[in-house]
């Protein structure tokens, strides 16, 4: 099976070799920018199909794996924060609140004409958070690539009160339950690799 996951994320790479099948990451070319109006959902969602899709026009015969995610705050987008200061707002903003993430999954293979995207939801409920905490926790992990300002996967778990959905892969960028789902369905099952 030739597999390509259409992203150049750490995140979303060290999630697909938990599955422990050959694959490898081309960067797609896509546009970024949110649509007036565009619920985080259905960025997410796009964006994901719109990643496979560059990368599956070159690759045709290929499994093309896109996937993107968008963070949301009482409705708004919230992105990856580029900076500390920017770190420090989104959380003392998040502070006692619910964050929800959309992560979009799209499977392409051209040559067998299979096309599916779907959207998977996956939610934090941050603790009341104090200064000390906020500064210490960006001191010791510096998460400022990371939409919501956290890594899950490390110390940002003791920013939580709790966590709601059905896949926590789903919160670091890659929905591997779905994916395996998604693969089998094409014909490519996991566990036959």
């Amino acid at each position: 099976m030739d597999l390509i996951l259409a992203s150049t994320s750490p995140y979303r790479r060290q999630l697909l070799e938990r599955l422990q099948i050959p694959f490898r990451c081309e960067s797609p070319n896509v546009d970024e920018t949110a649509h007036p109006g565009e619920s985080p959902a259905a960025l997410a969602q796009r964006l994901a199909t719109a990643k496979a899709l560059d990368i599956a026009s070159t690759n045709p015969g290929a499994f093309v794996i896109g996937s993107d995610q968008v963070a949301s705050l009482a409705g708004s987008c919230i992105g990856k924060p580029g900076s500390h200061a920017a770190a420090s707002k989104q959380l003392h903003d998040s502070a006692g609140q619910r964050v929800d993430f959309y992560t979009g999954l799209s499977l392409i293979n051209l040559s067998i004409d299979y096309h599916e995207t779907l959207i998977e939801r996956f939610s934090v409920v941050f603790r009341e958070l104090e200064s000390l905490e906020i500064e210490t926790y960006l001191q010791k992990e510096k998460p400022y690539d990371c939409a919501g300002s956290f890594k899950c996967e490390g110390l940002g778990i003791a920013l939580f009160e709790k966590m709601i959905g059905d896949d926590p892969t789903t919160l670091v960028g890659l929905p591997l339950i779905a994916t395996c789902r998604l693969l089998k369905a094409a014909g490519a099952p996991v566990l036959e690799h």
